[in-house]
């Protein structure tokens, strides 16, 4: 979120492309919380994703974004110019992916925060 925060504090932050793509995302405390969890299970093993259960595409994400910065999003990426500027690195953007934790809360793992405005809110609060 580093690189994109001061775009949406200046009102330039928009919808990547078509905005339809999946946007994984977690918060830094289940990150750490998640691993910790796993470290210490004993049932633990295989592959976890590390995101958290509440799937949102890159339009609502960039829609919680703003709302939580009260700034607009208005100013969209088009897709041509991602891949003029980034060339093959744009699908990184421009394709997504939807990841569910299923792993992680099928082993018991409790979210703290499940769903992004409130991790927006918790992440954003000074």
């Amino acid at each position: 979120m580093g690189a994109l925060l001061p775009l949406f504090r200046w009102g330039v932050g928009g919808v990547v492309g078509s905005g339809r793509q999946g946007f994984p995302w977690i918060h830094i405390e289940d990150e750490v919380g998640a691993i910790l969890y796993l470290l210490e299970s004993e049932s633990a093993s295989g592959a976890f994703n590390l995101v958290a259960p509440g799937i949102v595409d890159q339009a609502a994400f960039t829609k919680s974004l703003g709302k939580a910065l009260h700034r607009p999003t208005l100013l969209p990426v088009p897709a041509w110019l991602l891949r003029l500027v980034l060339g093959e690195r744009s699908s990184l953007l421009l394709e997504g992916a939807r990841v569910v934790p299923r792993h992680l809360l099928d082993h018991g793992y409790s979210f703290r925060f499940p769903e992004l405005p409130g991790a927006l809110a918790d992440l954003l609060r000074v």
